[in-house]
């Protein structure tokens, strides 16, 4: 069967970036190759992925972690990361480290220790899907209607 297929122009800003891909025939989500990993400092990173694109009006692109990124000790911060149609910079993904221990160093001072960041410059880092961008038209009530489920929330649907 044939899928739809959303065109999305494509803007190489470094020499090594590659163009997302499909890793097999059903898979929702293209993989972004990281092009330079910026250091912010021990525990966050700055993924550059080396490409701009033009995302069609009435689209947007999502970007979430891999599947395989859950083994880690970091999780990307701007999760899922949003490409809106009308940007054009670069695509990229802001990662954080979670503390894996607790040291105590000479003056007695106890520090975060963390993994190291679990990518390099060509791997797959995160992967992206496109879906259509329906707009919310927001209209101001004096009441709402009653529900099932009211006022509850954060989990109040699991009890």
């Amino acid at each position: 069967m044939a899928r739809l297929a959303v065109p999305i122009k494509f803007k190489r800003l470094h020499e090594k970036a590659v163009i997302p891909q499909y890793q097999s025939h059903g898979a929702a989500c293209v993989d972004l190759v990281a092009t330079e990993i910026e250091y912010i400092d021990e525990n966050k990173v700055i993924v550059k992925f080396g490409f701009a694109a033009e995302v069609p009006e009435g689209y947007k692109v999502n970007i979430q972690p891999r599947s395989s990124f859950t083994h880690k000790s970091w999780f990307m911060a701007n999760t899922p990361g949003c490409i809106d149609s009308d940007y054009r910079g670069e695509w990229m993904a802001k990662f954080e480290a979670v503390p894996v221990s607790v040291k105590i160093n000479q003056h007695g001072i106890p520090y975060l220790v963390y993994d190291e960041f679990p990518y390099r410059v060509g791997d797959r880092a995160v992967q992206a899907s496109v879906e259509v961008n329906i707009h919310m038209a927001f209209k101001e009530v004096k009441e709402l209607s009653d529900s099932i489920r009211g006022v509850g929330g954060f989990g109040s649907t699991g009890k």
